[in-house]
């Protein structure tokens, strides 16, 4: 990878197993929200002892990085001192097309090395982990370790002594249940020792060429939904942790092989699409997409996909955080797509929201009991007051009769919209009330604040009417197909009037002249090549673009100099010449490489000097995907 990451991916695998490191000597093992979580990595030669990852106390001789190479799922290191070169390799093979793979807790540290001093050597391999793994923050609750058994692997687990599930939500907090379990494949040594001061574990194997380590998690139990603790997906068929690494010992060599496998498929269809620099976004964000998620089965076997909105709020299953995600999940997995909207239908369904709009979320993660934006409970959960002025109507609205109507178009079956055609018709009714001309209000880019006659938003509306228009004719209701279809043009032809800037741009707002803003929504109008936007839109759209970019990308609208990198790729892909869309491209690619802040992949930067605004490791660089899915 030729792009200097802004955080190197190492174990990912849902929002509360994450480690990364926030520089490029990988010496500073962070959780995504910036909080330690010590490490370190030590490797023996002929007795030797040198660091090469994580934590560096300065006691001993330091292996110096020759190489780094990111995919989807693993991040592949090269070390090397006088003797020999040292390889490892972290995979969190979270993968996205089987359910399995994408909720199983283990990620792998796989090592291997050769003399480059035509010599023999002895070279053992040793990891360190910390308590910062099982705990918020260090010193917060006592530890305890304990050797387990596992079949052909040798392993310690490390766990809080206090055991409190789901006791606590929220964005800035770590998990601090469960138990943290660290082995190696094999025979090995294991045992506890101390780490900055802290109480940690350690695995050791000799490296007979090469030696597997396991680092795995198990959370007991995941998410409590609607007042019922659930447990991860991988547990139900009543799998414990200890088969699940075993087993995951058993298989690497395949499951790394079906990683491999999918990472070259993105980077083939990427760079058909782009180039080198659009394949190495789209393979940095992989695992943050996924890492962002927890899968689990409800009472009623149902499989949920829960979201967390990473670094903005900590909210759960949010809608608009869905929406940007979905292009990842309509390439490659549209059933991980449906299982992030049941918790929004489910909730749409209950007597707690008697909204005529769909809502933004269903709690704070990994509490999900019921909307919590713009919403005030009471002690017991019960709602209190809903401000209705924190609402997103017709955002929402129109994210969901828009994800419906791809999920259709992506399966080429039907039976998933028909369960739920009575609320989408509700919705479909609120936004051609209220989506030609939206009220002051927020939209998925609430961070913006409250904006009236929003055109972007009634974009929004327009394709969620168009969205369903295309559901009702594949039901077989072509008549009020055709009239959704006729009252979407009705509304675009106003818009054209109403909005457009002398320079062929549009608005930002109705009656905000020669403003711009990026028309993201209407990427959908080219996806499903309805053509209700006149070619001369899209060149519009693209020339502005072209005349407001800055050095690291298009700013988000004429407000502010930042902008959103999920929404650049969005409006890159109106562009008819392939010199254009890489010209976007390359400017978002070198936000990331410069970008100062080192955490995993912001989408909200400032496209002037590339410093991060706010947000990390959301689930949004799933829109990174959208160029995949036009012809």
């Amino acid at each position: 990878m030729h792009m200097r990451p802004p955080a190197t991916p190492i174990i990912n695998i849902d929002p509360y197993f994450s480690v990364w490191t926030e520089t490029s000597v990988l010496d500073n093992p962070i959780h995504w929200t910036g909080s330690p979580n010590t490490m370190c990595g030590r490797v023996y030669v002929d007795e030797k002892e040198y660091h090469f990852f994580g934590l560096n106390d300065n006691s001993c001789l330091q292996m110096e990085i020759v190489d780094i190479e990111i995919d989807a799922y693993s991040t592949n290191i090269t070390y090397a001192n006088e003797q020999i070169r040292l390889y490892v390799c972290f995979t969190s093979p979270t993968l996205v097309e089987d359910f399995y793979y994408a909720s199983r807790p283990v990620a792998y540290a796989k090592t291997y090395f050769e003399s480059i001093d035509s010599k023999e050597h002895d070279v053992r391999v040793k990891f360190i982990v910390s308590e910062e793994l099982v705990l918020s923050s260090r010193g917060d609750g006592r530890t305890v370790a304990e050797v387990v058994d596992i079949e052909g692997v040798t392993a310690i687990r490390i766990g809080n002594a206090e055991q409190k599930v789901l006791w606590r939500s929220g964005d800035n907090v770590r998990i601090d249940w469960g138990y943290l379990y660290l082995g190696t494949k094999g025979s090995g040594n294991v045992g506890q020792t101390i780490l900055d001061d802290m109480c940690a574990i350690y695995a050791e194997s000799v490296l007979e060429n090469d030696a597997l380590f396991l680092i795995a998690y198990d959370d007991i139990e995941s998410i409590q939904y609607f007042g019922e603790n659930l447990k991860a997906y991988w547990k139900k068929d009543g799998k414990s942790i200890l088969e699940a690494i075993a087993e995951s010992a058993e298989d690497y060599i395949t499951t790394v092989a079906r990683c491999n496998e999918f990472s070259e498929r993105i980077r083939k269809a990427a760079i058909s699409k782009g180039n080198e620099k659009y394949a190495e976004l789209l393979l940095l964000s992989v695992r943050q997409i996924m890492a962002a998620h927890k899968l689990v089965v409800d009472g009623e076997g149902n499989i949920l996909f829960i979201s967390k909105e990473c670094g903005s709020c900590g909210c759960a299953a949010t809608v608009d955080v869905t929406y940007p995600s979905a292009p990842f999940f309509l390439l490659y997995n549209t059933e991980l797509l449906k299982a992030m909207l049941r918790p929004i239908l489910k909730y749409s369904y209950s007597r707690e929201w008697e909204l005529d709009f769909a809502p933004h979320d269903m709690g704070f993660y990994p509490l999900l009991n019921g909307q919590v934006y713009g919403v005030e409970r009471y002690s017991d959960g019960q709602v209190k007051e809903i401000d209705l002025f924190r609402q997103m109507p017709v955002e929402e609205c129109g994210n969901m009769i828009i994800l419906f109507a791809a999920v259709m178009d992506a399966e080429k079956d039907t039976s998933f919209v028909k369960e739920h055609l009575g609320i989408i018709e509700q919705w479909s009714q609120y936004l051609i009330k209220y989506g030609l001309d939206p009220e002051n209000q927020l939209c998925t880019d609430d961070f913006a604040g409250h904006l009236a006659h929003n055109v972007n938003l009634s974009i929004k509306a327009i394709m969620g009417i168009v969205g369903y228009s295309r559901i009702l004719e594949k039901v077989g209701k072509l008549d009020e197909a055709k009239r959704m279809l006729a009252k979407a043009r009705r509304y675009v032809e106003s818009l054209i009037v109403r909005a457009k800037n002398p320079d062929g741009s549009f608005r930002l707002a109705y009656d905000q002249p020669n403003t711009f803003s990026l028309k993201y929504n209407a990427i959908w109008d080219k996806i499903w090549n309805t053509d209700l936007f006149p070619e001369t839109f899209y060149q519009g759209e693209v020339a502005r673009y072209k005349a407001e970019l800055l050095p690291y990308g298009i700013p988000l609208d004429s407000r502010e100099t930042y902008t959103k990198s999920d929404w650049i790729l969005w409006v890159a892909s109106f562009a008819e010449s392939s010199v254009d869309f890489d010209l976007f491209v390359n400017r978002l690619w070198e936000a990331y490489n410069a970008m100062d802040t080192r955490v995993p992949m912001s989408d909200w930067y400032y496209a002037d000097t590339a410093n991060m605004r706010e947000f990390r490791h959301r689930s949004v660089l799933g829109g990174l995907f959208i160029k995949l899915l036009l012809d």
